[in-house]
C-alpha cells in the first residue's frame, strides 16, 4: 500500500514533465502550509508541499490490443447497462488506447467538475480569493455584508472549511471601522447572483438531500446549519443568506431581527478601495464605506475543495466565478455560458462538452468520454501550467476523498486493490448514472488518463455494485502493462 501511494505521489505528467507543487487531498499527510487568516494574500507564506512531481517517460507505453484484452472481458454484458462509453488515452504521445462511444454526448453527473476546475483555473487562476466586504449603509448604524459567492465563509474558527474567512474577525473591523457609532441594523446584499437558485434539471431533492443546496451569493459553511457535523451529508439552511446575515448580526451584538434583504448604497458594490471608516469621536463613515473584508482561500484550495469531496456548492460559486471573470451574469446561465467559452478557448471539443451547471447535479450537462479524456490532457501536457492545480484535488484510490472507501477489494473475480494508491480520479452519481474519469498509474509505472460514463444503469443493480464495475475498469488499467 505504501508503495502503492509513492507511487501516486511521483505520478508523472509524462506529456512535459511538468511537476505540480499545489496543495492536495494528502497536505496535511505531507505538512499542509498555513493558510492565511484573512484578508489579503501573504507574499511570505511558504511554498506548499510536493504532490505530483516529474517522471520520466521511460516507462513502457502499453497498445491499444493490450487495453482491449484488459477491458473486453469487463465491458462485455456488465451489470452498467447497454450505454458504457468510455475513453483511454496516453497523454504522453495522445495516442488513443481505448474507445467505446467515445463521443457520445453522455450525462457526466459530478465529473462535470472537472470542467469547473479547469475553467475557473483557467479564468480567474489559481491565486485568486473571494472577498467578502461590509460597508456603511444609507443611514447611521446600518452595516451591508455584501455576498461576492465565496462559500466557505466560516463563522468563526470551527468552520467547515479550513483557512476560510471568518465573520467573527469580519465584525471586529467592522466594530472598529465604526467608532462611536453602534451597529443597528445589518442588511444582506446578494444581488451578485441574479438567480434562479436551483438548476431547473436538478432532481427535486437536491436542495434537502444533504448534498446540495439554494445557491446564494452569501453563505456560510457551503449553507450547511451545523458545519461540525462530520458526515457526508448535511442539512444545509433554507435561505443560506440570511442565515449568514443572522449569524454575522449576533457577532455584532444584534438580534436576528434586525437583519433585512437589500443592496448596498450605489458605487459600494463590487472591488471598491478600502475605506478608513470612522475613528473615535468621528462623525459616521459614509455611506458606502467599506468597513471591512475577508477573503476566501485561493482558487487552488477551492478546487480542491470540490473535487476532493466532491462539493456541489463549491462547484457552482466556482462556476459563478467564471462568469463574473467573463463579464456575465453569475447565475446558472451566465456560469454556462462563460465556461463554454473558456472551454473553446482552451482548445477543447466545445462540441464534446455542454454543460447547464458547475456541479454535475443537472441532468441535461452532456460530456463526451473523450472530451474528459482531452481535458485532462491537455492538463498533462503543461502548455497551461495553471490547468495542472486540478490535479492535486483528485481523489486517491483507497486514501483520500470520494475514492477513500473504494479500490480496496480483494475477493471475486476481479478484484480492484490494484487502484489502490495508483488512481486518482474523479467520480459521478445520480439515480441511473455512475462515472469516472481520472489517470491512473499502470503496472509498469506509464499515466494514462481515462474516463468511464454509464448512463442507462438498472436500479436493480444498486450504487455499491455499479461503482465496484467501475473501479475494476480502472483497476485494470492499474494492473496491466498492457503491451
Amino acid at each position: 500500500m505504501l508503495a502503492a501511494l509513492a507511487a501516486v505521489l511521483v505520478v508523472g505528467l509524462a506529456a512535459a514533465g511538468v511537476a505540480v507543487v499545489q496543495p492536495g487531498p494528502v497536505a496535511g499527510w505531507l505538512g499542509e502550509a498555513p493558510a492565511t487568516p484573512d484578508g489579503a494574500a501573504d507574499p511570505s507564506e511558504p511554498p506548499p508541499p510536493p504532490v505530483l512531481t516529474a517522471a520520466g517517460t521511460a516507462a513502457p507505453a502499453p497498445t491499444p490490443d493490450g487495453i482491449r484484452a484488459a477491458l473486453t472481458p469487463l465491458i462485455n454484458g456488465s451489470i452498467l447497462g447497454n450505454e458504457v462509453n468510455i475513453s483511454v488515452v496516453d497523454p504522453a504521445g495522445g495516442e488513443v488506447l481505448y474507445e467505446a462511444g467515445q463521443e457520445t454526448p453522455t450525462v457526466p453527473a459530478s465529473t462535470t467538475k472537472l470542467v469547473t476546475a479547469a475553467t475557473v483555473l483557467a479564468a480567474r487562476g489559481p491565486a485568486y480569493r473571494i472577498a467578502t466586504r461590509v460597508v456603511a449603509g444609507a443611514n447611521p448604524g446600518e452595516v451591508v455584508i455584501v455576498g461576492a459567492g465565496d462559500p466557505t465563509l466560516a463563522v468563526n474558527g470551527t468552520g467547515w472549511y479550513p483557512g476560510a474567512g471568518r465573520l467573527d474577525r469580519l465584525a471586529g473591523q467592522v466594530k472598529t471601522a465604526l467608532g462611536g457609532t453602534r451597529p443597528t441594523k445589518v442588511i444582506v446584499d446578494g444581488s451578485l447572483f441574479p438567480g434562479p437558485e436551483l438548476e431547473p434539471a436538478w432532481d427535486s431533492d437536491i436542495p434537502t438531500g444533504g448534498f446540495g443546496a439554494v445557491i446564494t451569493a452569501l453563505m456560510t459553511d457551503g449553507a450547511r446549519i451545523n458545519p461540525k457535523d462530520p458526515g457526508r451529508a448535511q442539512a444545509r439552511y433554507a435561505d443560506p443568506d440570511i442565515a449568514a446575515g443572522r449569524l454575522f448580526a449576533e457577532q455584532l451584538g444584534l438580534p436576528a431581527s434586525a437583519v433585512r434583504k437589500g443592496q448596498a448604497p450605489a458605487g459600494a458594490t463590487g472591488t471598491a478601495s478600502p475605506a478608513a471608516g470612522a475613528s473615535p469621536g468621528a462623525g459616521p463613515p459614509a455611506a458606502g464605506a467599506e468597513l471591512g473584508r475577508v477573503e476566501s482561500p485561493p482558487v487552488i484550495r477551492l478546487v480542491e475543495f470540490m473535487l476532493e469531496n466532491s462539493d456541489n456548492v463549491v462547484g457552482e460559486a466556482l462556476a459563478r466565478q467564471v462568469a463574473l471573470a467573463r463579464n456575465k451574469p453569475a447565475s446558472f446561465e451566465g456560469a454556462a455560458a462563460a465556461m463554454d467559452e473558456v472551454v473553446a478557448e482552451l482548445g477543447l471539443p466545445a462540441n464534446e462538452i455542454d454543460v447547464f451547471d458547475g456541479s454535475g447535479l443537472s441532468r441535461s450537462n452532456r460530456i463526451t468520454p473523450s472530451g474528459l479524456t482531452d481535458l485532462l490532457t491537455l492538463a498533462a501536457k503543461g502548455s497551461r501550467p495553471e490547468l495542472g492545480d486540478l490535479f492535486p484535488g483528485l481523489p486517491v484510490g483507497a486514501w483520500s476523498g470520494s475514492l477513500s472507501e473504494r479500490f480496496d477489494r480483494s475477493d471475486g473475480a476481479e478484484p480492484t486493490t490494484a487502484g489502490a494508491g495508483a488512481v486518482r480520479a474523479k467520480t459521478g452519481t445520480l439515480s441511473g448514472v455512475h462515472a469516472i474519469a481520472g489517470m491512473v498509474t499502470t503496472v509498469d509505472g506509464r499515466l494514462l488518463t481515462f474516463a468511464v460514463l454509464a448512463n442507462k444503469v438498472p436500479d436493480s443493480v444498486g450504487i455499491d455494485r455499479a461503482r465496484l464495475e467501475l473501479d475494476r475498469i480502472a483497476a485494470a488499467l492499474a494492473a496491466c502493462g498492457c503491451r
